[in-house]
């Protein structure tokens, strides 16, 4: 096979033993998973000529539906070949086959992020109270063109601060606050820097005012972010002439795994409810 690059749609779970997606000496990441199987395969011979690129780097306890990567290979790719000496935590389930210039990370159009609220919005009702209005008028406020540094993580790398919002909105899934984030890029920390600031927002934590002057980049203001365990890198779009093949064997290997531990968590959630019971008769 002449030399060729592939464009890899994965997904991954953010769990523990993780260290992120980035590649880290002496830790276990996304990447060197990846990495690790494409080698036993046959797929690549060294890092440096397989020109690998993860389009977009996360944080550890992140998970993923769409992330991508490019690489090139030895081969044509089998997905399932490559699958079957990853953990199941991690799984490609698409390529497209790319010229060797492309870039999954700069040649990214858009890139979506969801994040879901761990704490039920009936819980924070009783609680601390959620206002809801607040909630659209914060996500109609975080889109269009802004200088996001009050809302990102500090990087000495990073010169520009300034992003266009595409899309920023929430929904009420099975008593859930669901957020989604639409955005060519995004800066380290920033969906779960606004979404801490959002709920803020809602719960009555800080004032309208306050969260206007975040906008103001002449004074950095720290805090902490929301917890990334509720965030899923859910998809990234390059433009039409990218053409996907979905691999319909891998895809179900995905989606086995999901179901296995929706029902396994499900039983858990199930049963703390319950317990929570003084008395229980059917």
């Amino acid at each position: 096979m002449a030399k060729s690059k592939f464009l890899f749609k994965i997904y991954y779970i953010g769990k523990k033993k993780f260290y992120g997606s980035q590649r880290q000496p002496s830790f276990l990441t996304i990447e060197q998973s990846l990495l690790s199987a494409l080698e036993n395969r046959g797929y690549i011979r060294t890092l440096k000529n397989s020109e690998f690129e993860f389009a977009s780097r996360t944080d550890r306890f992140v998970s993923a539906r769409g992330a991508c990567f490019t690489c090139i290979l030895e081969k044509e790719p089998i997905l399932m070949e490559i699958n079957s000496v990853l953990p199941s935590e991690i799984g490609i389930w698409a390529y497209a086959r790319v010229p060797l210039e492309f870039s999954s990370r700069f040649d990214a159009v858009l890139r979506h992020y969801v994040y879901i609220v761990s704490v039920p919005i009936s819980h924070l009702q009783k609680t601390s109270g959620i206002n809801i209005e607040m909630l659209k008028t914060a996500c109609r406020q975080l889109e269009g063109r802004h200088d996001f540094l009050n809302f990102s993580k500090s990087e000495r790398d990073v010169i520009n601060t300034i992003r266009d919002m595409n899309f920023v909105t929430f929904s009420i899934h099975n008593d859930y606050l669901i957020f989604q984030f639409k955005s060519q890029s995004f800066l380290r920390q920033q969906i779960r820097r606004m979404v801490k600031k959002i709920l803020d927002l809602g719960q009555g934590k800080m004032l309208y005012e306050d969260f206007i002057e975040l906008f103001d980049t002449s004074k950095v203001i720290s805090y902490q972010s929301a917890d990334p365990e509720g965030l899923i890198l859910w998809d990234i779009m390059y433009n039409e002439k990218i053409e996907f093949v979905e691999d319909l064997k891998s895809k179900e290997r995905m989606n086995n795994f999901f179901s296995r531990k929706h029902l396994k968590f499900g039983l858990k959630s199930h049963l703390f409810r319950v317990l929570q019971q003084d008395n229980f008769s059917q």
